[in-house]
C-alpha cells in the first residue's frame, strides 16, 4: 500500500512539473501587459476625478513631487487613461490604467506610478502620442526620472 501511495505522489508531481514547464515554454512575457485603455475616454468628465485641491494635503503628501505628480496628471488625464501602470496595481487594486492610480492616493506611495505620470506629462508636452508613450513605458524609460527633482 505504501508503495502505491508513493508511486501516485511521484506521478502526480511529475505531471505537475511537466504541465508547469510546458506552460512556461509557450507563455510570452511580452503579452503580459498591465491594464490600460486603447483609446481616449468618450467623456473624461464621467470618470472618477483625479485627486485635486484640498485632497492634495495630509500625511500622504509629504514631498513636493507628490503634489506635482497629481497636478501634472490632471493636465494629461485622457493620456494617462490610455497607459498601463507597471507596478501591477491592476492585479492587486483593480486599476484599469495609470489614471486609476491618480484617482486615489496610490501614486503618493508608489514611485512607479509617480514616475510614469511624470514621464507621460513630459512626453505629451514633447508631442508624443499615447501609443508612443506606452512604448516608452514598456521599455521602462520612466525609470530615469528623479522624483526629488520634479
Amino acid at each position: 500500500m505504501k508503495h502505491f501511495v508513493k508511486s501516485r505522489c511521484i506521478l502526480g508531481s511529475l505531471v505537475f512539473l511537466l504541465t508547469a514547464a510546458s506552460y512556461a515554454q509557450w507563455s510570452n512575457p511580452a503579452d503580459d501587459v498591465p491594464a490600460y485603455h486603447p483609446s481616449a475616454p468618450l467623456n473624461v468628465h464621467a470618470l472618477p476625478a483625479i485627486l485635486h485641491g484640498s485632497q492634495l494635503t495630509g500625511p500622504n503628501f509629504r514631498y513636493p513631487w507628490q503634489l506635482h505628480a497629481y497636478q501634472q496628471a490632471a493636465q494629461v488625464s485622457s493620456v494617462i487613461y490610455q497607459l498601463p501602470c507597471n507596478c501591477r496595481c491592476d492585479r492587486e487594486l483593480g486599476h484599469t490604467s495609470l489614471r486609476s492610480c491618480y484617482e486615489t492616493a496610490h501614486s503618493t506611495e508608489c514611485s512607479t506610478c509617480a514616475k510614469e505620470g511624470f514621464y507621460a506629462y513630459q512626453q505629451t508636452k514633447l508631442g508624443k502620442t499615447p501609443a508612443q508613450i506606452r512604448a516608452g513605458i514598456a521599455h521602462r524609460e520612466y525609470e530615469s526620472i528623479d522624483l526629488d527633482r520634479q
